[in-house]
């Protein structure tokens, strides 16, 4: 049976050493690309013809638009609308991400703890100074909870401050998880079918249980990281 770990092996297609660097590009950096292409590729197709009565390319992009447009209003305010176009970006590359991964073949960049971690920092970083930009030094108010007694400030405000350098870690480690296990899942069951041949009609069965329920599981996953960003946009606009 095939290493269900094999799969998540970076390989570089186009080695690239700079100084003792390894800045090769691989499948994983082609995989991306190949995401951002689709993603872009769905938008302009979908509105280079915008009519008044819809297509079907029209009617994904324009549901996907009002998708995400619903969780910035509902999580962060219609102040939030600002950031549309990088909360949109945000939640179609990791989308295209995850449901490309499902391709044979393919490779899924998002079951890298990297990745993820890349995504959430930056996500974190932006978020925070943009609290900074708005609210100046008062941003610093957010760590201190409405309401608490003055004696258990200095015992509170060390764990909001943790709790909210932890955002990233968990925003990332979730994404990864979910999909680095999904796969693995399909990969073992996959191998169970090619071991038992002919007897294998059970295991298949499960395989593409399991298919359809990573689909699932790859949007609820662009949807959690969205929604959650959408949230923490919201505390750096509105603090408490």
């Amino acid at each position: 049976m095939a290493d269900p770990l094999h799969q998540f092996v970076v390989n570089p297609l186009v080695p690239i050493n700079v100084a003792g660097l390894d800045l090769s590009f691989t499948q994983s950096s082609l995989w991306m690309l190949i995401s951002v292409g689709a993603a872009y590729g769905l938008v302009m197709l979908g509105t280079k013809h915008a009519a008044l009565i819809p297509g079907r390319l029209q009617s994904v992009v324009e549901l996907a638009y009002e998708f995400i447009a619903g969780l910035i209003k509902d999580n962060a305010g219609r102040e939030g609308m600002r950031y549309f176009p990088a909360i949109f970006t945000l939640f179609m590359f990791i989308l295209f991400g995850n449901m490309l991964g499902l391709v044979p073949m393919a490779f899924t960049f998002t079951s890298h703890i990297i990745v993820t971690f890349a995504m959430a920092i930056t996500v974190f970083v932006l978020i925070t100074a943009l609290g900074f930009a708005i609210h100046g030094a008062h941003f610093a108010h957010f760590f201190v909870p409405a309401g608490a007694p003055k004696a258990m400030i200095p015992l509170l405000v060390p764990i909001e401050i943790i709790s909210y350098c932890v955002r990233p870690i968990s925003l990332s480690v979730r994404l990864f998880v979910n999909m680095m296990a999904g796969h693995m899942m399909l990969k073992v069951f996959a191998g169970f079918v090619t071991a038992l041949g002919i007897f294998g009609f059970a295991p298949l069965a499960v395989t593409v249980a399991l298919l359809g329920f990573e689909v699932v599981v790859a949007f609820l996953q662009a949807y959690i990281f969205t929604v959650l960003t959408c949230i923490y946009l919201h505390d750096a606009i509105h603090m408490h």
